[in-house]
């Protein structure tokens, strides 16, 4: 859980943080000019590269058909290798060795690995600065109430929640902390 800064409180020394809907965000500037740059350069190969492929009558489309597809993909692995190396140090991963694998692998197997084994997201306990792993309700250090749960099922609850979604308990009347309860209508 991410909690929103002022343009005011921004500290370049920080890494930035980025949420679940973030994702395109992650991807940086580097990546999408290597990108781009792959593409170009793909497309160059196949139509002025040492040599033409599409000299034979009649293979004009099949030639188009493969460049686009290989520049794509091409395009989509340098898109890929910059998503990795912004995920791996938000996850607090080794960032040298998931890069050496997503790239020395080939076919995008490395990329599959990383998705497989790769950590959750940590967070930090606003109270006490604890690292907490993503989905925890209440910090093991101090007890603060990191997310909402309900008071009869105590299972998580959206922070817009009038009623638990899984009992129909009435969240309003638990009496949580009013952090928690900013958005209610009481």
């Amino acid at each position: 859980m991410t909690m929103p800064r002022n343009s005011k409180d921004t500290d370049s020394s920080q890494p930035q943080e980025f949420g679940e809907g973030d994702s395109l965000k992650m991807i940086p500037l580097w990546s999408i000019l290597l990108a781009i740059a792959v593409f170009a350069l793909s497309m160059w190969w196949f139509n002025h590269g040492p040599v033409p492929m599409h000299r034979r009558p009649g293979s004009l489309p099949m030639h188009v058909i493969a460049s686009y597809i290989t520049g794509t993909t091409l395009a989509s692995y340098a898109l890929m290798i910059g998503y990795v190396s912004r995920d791996v140090k938000r996850r607090k991963m080794s960032a040298a060795i998931w890069m050496l694998i997503v790239v020395v692998i080939p076919c995008f197997i490395g990329a599959v690995v990383y998705f497989l084994l790769r950590q959750p997201i940590s967070i930090r306990c606003p109270s006490c600065t604890t690292e907490l792993t993503a989905g925890v309700h209440f910090c093991p250090q101090c007890r603060f109430q990191v997310a909402p749960v309900c008071g009869q099922c105590f299972r998580g609850v959206q922070i817009t929640d009038a009623y638990c979604p899984r009992c129909g308990h009435n969240v309003s009347e638990d009496g949580g902390p009013a952090r928690l309860h900013a958005y209610s209508d009481n």
